[in-house]
């Protein structure tokens, strides 16, 4: 069975026209139960976390306690774009124990899912744009850890690079770091992933295609990963206003299916963290991000 980290914490209250689209992770479970891909059974509820060793053993500890505690800079907070409290950080950590368990899941059943995550601009030691914590990055490090896998592989799809994930994995052999993001999109000071791949504005369903259809299955082959990360962000859409590539929701779709039927083909466990999606209209994101739930069924079980 699909298993699905979700809780009712994920919806934040925001200040009124803050910009990041709280509201989807509260419409999507609901449309995925609403349309019957999803039935109750699939979802668990995350726990606020007793032992936080996962988080410690990618994060600074300083960092970590400033937050807890909410000390943290003015000018650090600014950064992540949320207004701190303690909620917003029981919420991040939350977060990241879905992707743990999600993980755990995905070794049982070849695929499980978060609804949110894919934070991946989170650094060792800081945070930025609406990241907090890596939740790829605390689950990837919390199998290795505990010899649940050996070889890693994160392919990052987001429109925006992993550029915190790069900087967590920078000398960690067993993680190899795939980013396929804007070229001049944000992060405007991009970092070095194991491989980076930068598109040029407006790059079509038909490019975006080709270049990973090419490049994935001779990474896999290359890196020959026991287990897969993919942040599946749905940023990549035209219609996204802080995106700049010019893909369809057809495209989008087929970039899953082709992703997630590699890993089912090769038979690597893949755990799935939603990421970005800023289109003005929210049924757009809405849809794009339960096309990946879709496929997960379909592909999968």
């Amino acid at each position: 069975m699909l298993k699905v980290a979700y809780h009712p914490i994920y919806k934040h209250p925001l200040p009124k026209g803050h910009r990041f689209p709280m509201l989807k992770y509260e419409l999507l479970p609901k449309q995925l139960l609403h349309e019957g891909t999803c039935v109750i059974e699939n979802f668990f509820e995350p726990k606020r976390m007793t032992d936080e060793t996962p988080i410690l053993a990618v994060h600074d500890s300083g960092y970590f306690y400033e937050l807890r505690h909410l000390t943290l800079d003015k000018r650090a907070a600014r950064k992540i774009g949320f207004p701190l409290s303690e909620a917003l950080v029981e919420r991040e950590i939350i977060i990241a124990d879905g992707t743990i368990k999600a993980s755990e899941f995905a070794l049982k059943h070849g695929i499980a899912m978060n609804i949110a995550g894919g934070t991946h601009h989170a650094y060792s030691n800081r945070g930025e744009a609406f990241c907090m914590f890596n939740d790829q990055a605390i689950g990837a490090r919390y199998l290795l850890n505990n010899n649940l896998v050996s070889k890693v592989l994160i392919v990052d799809l987001d429109v925006h690079q992993g550029n915190g994930t790069a900087e967590i994995f920078q000398n960690e052999p067993r993680v190899f770091t795939f980013s396929m993001h804007g070229q001049s999109n944000y992060p405007f000071k991009k970092e070095q992933s194991d491989l980076d791949i930068a598109l040029q504005d407006d790059t079509n369903d038909e490019t975006y295609l080709n270049i990973l259809k090419t490049t994935l299955p001779k990474l896999i082959d290359q890196v020959k990963p026991d287990f897969i990360y993919y942040l599946c962000g749905v940023d990549v859409l035209a219609s996204d206003k802080l995106g700049k590539l010019a893909m369809s929701l057809a495209g989008c779709k087929e970039r899953d299916q082709f992703v997630l039927q590699t890993c089912k083909d090769l038979n690597i466990p893949v755990m799935c963290s939603m990421g970005g999606g800023y289109s003005p209209d929210i049924k757009i994101i809405i849809e794009a991000h339960a096309n990946t739930f879709r496929l997960a069924q379909d592909i999968f079980f």
